[in-house]
């Protein structure tokens, strides 16, 4: 094919077939300043033109994808879910498609999407080019991955360090989380959805876009491209009755589960009967009333694509 090219060509050739990538490591990530070194040095010897992103604000990266949105292919990120979550809103606005690197603590989205925590298999998922779309969702204007919630996982994003995090990684979540479901106070709630008006009496609500949340909590009820948010209601009054609920959660299925009633919609309407704060991907980003929203198909990802 290159045989008789002039040389000027060969080179011109060859540049066009190098991807460049807006590319960024959390440093603070639980692996990401051990791993930044190996992961430029797989990407750049698979043929990408890396886009470094020298420093991290959260609240600075939907300005910087989209300034680089015209100049770039594709956005890499290494890190947690919240460090993808801060990408979000850029990604959706300039369509550009996410390649996942990852070195947090959860990395529920990986896992959902079958990504390889190995930092040589992600990155030949990414070096491959496979593009698979999912859904996202939103609440108050907020997107998320994976899950958002108030309740006990809005007191457990309050509770959690990076400290903490990066020494006993998914440990960390279950030790604060048990602390947290034994000082537990339910609250009151209206969700509209599907036309109807529920109220319960709930210790946390939870509405999912995956099938993975908290690094070891995973559902078969949910996926992340049926076009459809799942919501999940504790509803308990006393810590020890969570027992009820470990069959369910053992087997990932909350279908009829004793303490946990599950709805499925695109969208939801909550109001509690005190203001809670929100968390996204493990975030505190907004309160209550909310309406969240599924937005289908809204981004590409770089993995796997599910089996028909």
């Amino acid at each position: 094919m290159f045989k008789n090219a002039p040389m000027g060509m060969l080179v011109q050739m060859l540049t066009s077939l190098r991807r460049r990538a807006l590319f960024f490591v959390n440093r603070n990530a639980r692996r990401g300043a051990e791993k930044i070194g190996e992961a430029q040095g797989l990407l750049e010897a698979a043929g990408f033109e890396l886009v470094e992103i020298p420093s991290y604000r959260p609240a600075d990266m939907t300005a910087i994808i989209c300034d680089k949105a015209s100049t770039v292919d594709c956005v890499i990120m290494g890190g947690g879910d919240g460090t993808l979550n801060s990408a979000l809103e850029g990604l959706v606005k300039t369509k550009l498609p996410l390649g996942i690197l990852p070195l947090g603590t959860a990395n529920d989205l990986a896992k959902t999407l079958a990504i390889s925590t190995s930092l040589s298999e992600a990155c030949e998922h990414i070096v491959r080019g496979h593009l698979r779309r999912i859904d996202i969702g939103r609440v108050n204007e907020k997107y998320f991955f994976n899950e958002a919630g108030c309740g006990l996982s809005a007191k457990l994003a309050r509770a959690l360090s990076k400290e903490q995090k990066g020494t006993f990684g998914v440990l960390a979540v279950g030790m604060s989380g048990l602390q947290i479901l034994s000082d537990m106070r339910p609250f009151r709630a209206e969700i509209r959805c599907n036309g109807d008006v529920l109220k319960v009496r709930t210790a946390h609500l939870m509405i999912g876009n995956g099938k993975n949340f908290g690094g070891w909590l995973k559902s078969h009820d949910a996926a992340i491209d049926d076009h459809k948010l799942d919501l999940y209601s504790l509803e308990i009054r006393h810590a020890w009755e969570v027992v009820k609920i470990i069959p369910g959660m053992l087997q990932g299925r909350y279908v009829n589960s004793p303490g946990v009633r599950l709805i499925q919609a695109q969208e939801f309407e909550v109001r509690t009967s005190r203001p809670l704060r929100i968390d996204t991907d493990g975030e505190l980003t907004t309160m209550t009333p909310a309406v969240f929203r599924v937005l289908p198909q809204a981004i590409a990802i770089f993995a796997h694509t599910p089996p028909e």
